[in-house]
Formats: structure tokens, C-alpha cells, sequence
């Protein structure tokens, strides 16, 4: 009986023994052949392309849409912009000679689109920033100097003058002048000291208007 037992574990052990003989061999012999072909999405890539494709578009999509929300705002922005503006003198007789130069206070307003000029200081001030057209003109009588000066701020940028004579009975004359101003920017028109001007008959004007907006 002790010898029937003691002979059973040798045969299982060389059974088991066998068995993983035999799985070694076939996994070895297994993976000595070329390993298995990947499978392949075809549909999955296809998917991708197109994914890239469309993103691509849609950022091209995306910038035309910017660029004219742009153009729009330009076009709203020109539209509500509209300036322009011209006053005369509007008193009657001579305007001057003063001890100290002078702002021009161009009481008669003919046009005042945008409302940008003051009839009660003579200043415009610029409700948008953008490139203008100034210019003013003036009468006077030869006896007298005439100089007149067009300020940006506190910048002179233009002048206009006559001196007197004796043989000349009139005189007119004038300037005019495009400028960038940004928003709030004042332009406005001084007599100097000791000169004048003609004020009656519409003669002494002011005028300005935007160009385009910036």
C-alpha cells in the first residue's frame, strides 16, 4: 500500500511535467512566426481626415465672419459720423483793431451737422476722431492789417494776413487746411492784436468737415 502511494506522486509530477513541456513548446514555436497583422480602421481614419478637414474650415469660417463684424462696425461707425459745419461773423461793421489777439466768435451758424461747433466760443470740438477739412475766409478794409490765425489746441497751423495801404480799399483773403484730430481735439480761429476783420454782409466764414473717420 506504502509503495502504491509513494509511486503515484512520481507519475503525477512527471504528467505535470509533461504538460508544461508541451505548452512551452507550442508558445515557442508560436511566436517564432510573424507576429499577427494589426488590425486596421480604415473608417476611423477616414473619420479623422474629415474631422480635420471640417476644423479647418470652420476656422476659415470663423476669420471671414471677424473680418466682416469688422467691416460692419466700420460702415456704422461712418455712418453716425457725419460732421460739418459753417457759421459767419454775423455782426455788423468791423470786427477789431483789439489790444491782445482774439478768438473769432462765428455767431451765424448756416450748418451744423454732428453739432461739433459752438456759436457762443467759436470752438470746435471734434466728436470722433478723424482727418478734417478747415478753412476760413475773411474781409476787411485796407487801412487796417489783417491777420488771422487756425489753432489745433494751442498749436498754430495756418495763417492768413494782409498788411494796410493806402491805394487798396478792401481786402480778402483766407486759408484753409486738413488735420487729424482725435477725439475732443478744439480747432478755432484768433484775430491777432491790433488787426480786424469785416463782419457785415456774410463776408468772414468758418468752415469744417470730416473727411473719414480713424
Amino acid at each position: 500500500m506504502s509503495q502504491t502511494l509513494s509511486v503515484a506522486p512520481e507519475k503525477m509530477l512527471r504528467s505535470i511535467c509533461l504538460q508544461l513541456f508541451f505548452c512551452y513548446t507550442v508558445s515557442a514555436s508560436y511566436f517564432k512566426e510573424d507576429p499577427p497583422p494589426r488590425p486596421s480602421c480604415p473608417a476611423a481614419c477616414v473619420s479623422r481626415s474629415d474631422f480635420n478637414e471640417l476644423q479647418k474650415k470652420l476656422d476659415q469660417l470663423d476669420a471671414k465672419l471677424k473680418e466682416n463684424i469688422e467691416i460692419t462696425e466700420d460702415l456704422k461707425r461712418r455712418a453716425n459720423s457725419k460732421v460739418a459745419f459753417t457759421a459767419v461773423l454775423g455782426r455788423t461793421g468791423r470786427v477789431g483793431p483789439f489790444k491782445t489777439d482774439r478768438f473769432l466768435v462765428y455767431k451765424r451758424v448756416i450748418t451744423n451737422l454732428g453739432h461739433g461747433y459752438n456759436p457762443k466760443t467759436g470752438i470746435f470740438t471734434a466728436p470722433f476722431a478723424g482727418f478734417y477739412y478747415f478753412a476760413f475766409f475773411y474781409h476787411a478794409g485796407g487801412e487796417c492789417e489783417s491777420i488771422l490765425y487756425l489753432y489745433r489746441n494751442y498749436q498754430l497751423i495756418v495763417m492768413s494776413s494782409d498788411h494796410d495801404t493806402r491805394h487798396d480799399h478792401a481786402d480778402n483773403g483766407g486759408n484753409s487746411v486738413v488735420l487729424y484730430l482725435g477725439k475732443g481735439d478744439r480747432v478755432y480761429v484768433c484775430l491777432a492784436a491790433n488787426t480786424h476783420v469785416w463782419g457785415s454782409f456774410y463776408h468772414t466764414t468758418f468752415t469744417g468737415f470730416l473727411l473719414y473717420p480713424h
